[in-house]
């Protein structure tokens, strides 16, 4: 069985479960992503939902990166990791007054706008200002990211954005409210996109909306294109940094821009993800008449994504060379969804061994709960050890 490198004997005398995150890997992935970025001059701001560890953030913010956040809160950490406020993007449908007056009051890039009430409440708080907010418009290309349906975003039943047939309605209530300036159009079609397919038909629709506004005499000084590359979860050691060149060529063949028009992209998971690990202790290995489990003192408060969207995450016994055998990997919460996987094929397990759940740099830290009032776990960086 091929494993990642762990220093496990530095692990040890870490408390159990801990979040691992190996920072060369996600140096050597940043600087990948914003080479292949550079090229075309788009311009990459990391979703900061995918992984809001202080840390992570500021080593994020000194590569030159911007900033796409979902709350207040995000916009101020991400201020106060290093992210300038001129590379800070402000999306979400139900933005309340007190995230908005904070966004405004550290001007930033500018907001992704949802729905028309939203319009209305940022030209009223920017006015009681005197500001001018910036604004991209979020649009459904209804286009499908087949992907899992809980995080495909992009169709025009989604709760996201403005449908395509009213844009032009609401481009011109943008034109008519004082307190706003039109700078964009914003696109999110989904997470975890594997199949790139999906991301040309996005091309094809931002390049009709283009030509029809065009025709109209709007033009739009910045396209953002959103993130959603997925990872490769099944092989972790083999593909640790994402497709990120066929990704951004990708675009840059498909998008017609129009002269001295800018790219914007939000890449979080296939940043972070492939550098953290769940680090796990068995507590019990639990034998029944036809299987084995491996009871560990992580749970689905720690990693939610396989309960919530019954995700993949390869799981490996790091302390263990013995003869392979399968294992029901169970965590200790009191309900029957906290499985991380069934019929793992795992060296043989005993108490004390310790367990590494892969590609748990995002939706990892970020989405962990104090549900049974369990502890939250810590987060280690190979830097500190």
């Amino acid at each position: 069985m091929i494993k990642g490198v762990f220093p496990v004997e530095k692990f040890k005398n870490i408390e159990t479960p801990f979040y691992y995150y190996d920072v060369d890997l996600l140096t050597r992935t940043l600087d990948f992503v914003k080479g292949e970025a550079d090229k075309y001059g788009y311009e990459p701001h990391y979703a900061v939902k995918a992984n809001a560890n202080a840390k992570i953030l500021a080593l994020i913010a000194s590569k030159g990166f911007g900033a796409d956040c979902v709350s207040g809160n995000e916009v101020q950490a991400a201020v106060e990791a290093g992210f300038p406020a001129s590379k800070i993007v402000f999306a979400g449908v139900g933005k309340t007054d007190r995230e908005i007056n904070l966004a405004l009051d550290h001007d930033i890039f500018c907001f992704n706008a949802e729905s028309i009430p939203e319009l209305e409440v940022l030209n009223e708080l920017a006015g009681a200002k005197g500001k001018k907010a910036r604004v991209e418009l979020r649009v459904n290309p209804n286009v499908d990211a087949h992907t899992h349906h809980y995080i495909t975003t992009g169709l025009s039943e989604n709760k996201f954005g403005f449908n395509m047939e009213d844009l032009e309605k609401i481009v011109a209530l943008v034109q008519s409210l004082p307190n706003l300036e039109l700078i964009g159009l914003h696109f999110h079609i989904g997470s975890q996109i594997t199949d790139l397919s999906s991301f040309e038909n996005l091309c094809v629709r931002v390049n009709e909306l283009q030509d029809q506004f065009e025709s109209k005499g709007v033009k739009f000084a910045n396209i953002n294109i959103g993130g959603g590359l997925g990872i490769n979860y099944e092989h972790p050691n083999h593909m640790p940094i994402a497709d990120f060149e066929a990704y951004f060529r990708l675009f840059n063949k498909h998008l017609k821009l129009r002269e001295g028009q800018r790219v914007h992209c939000e890449p979080g998971r296939s940043i972070v993800a492939q550098c953290g690990s769940l680090i796990t202790k068995v507590t019990y290995v639990k034998k029944g008449n036809v299987k084995q489990f491996a009871i560990v003192d992580a749970g689905m408060t720690d990693l939610i994504r396989p309960a919530l969207y019954e995700a993949y995450h390869r799981i490996e016994n790091i302390t263990s060379d013995a003869e392979v055998e399968k294992y029901d990997v169970v965590g200790p919460i009191c309900e029957s969804s906290d499985v991380f996987d069934k019929d793992v094929e795992l060296n043989g397990t005993k108490r004390g061994d310790l367990l590494a759940i892969r590609s748990a740099g995002a939706y990892g830290e970020i989405m962990a709960s104090r549900y049974n009032l369990r502890n939250l776990p810590g987060a280690v960086l190979s830097s500190e050890l």
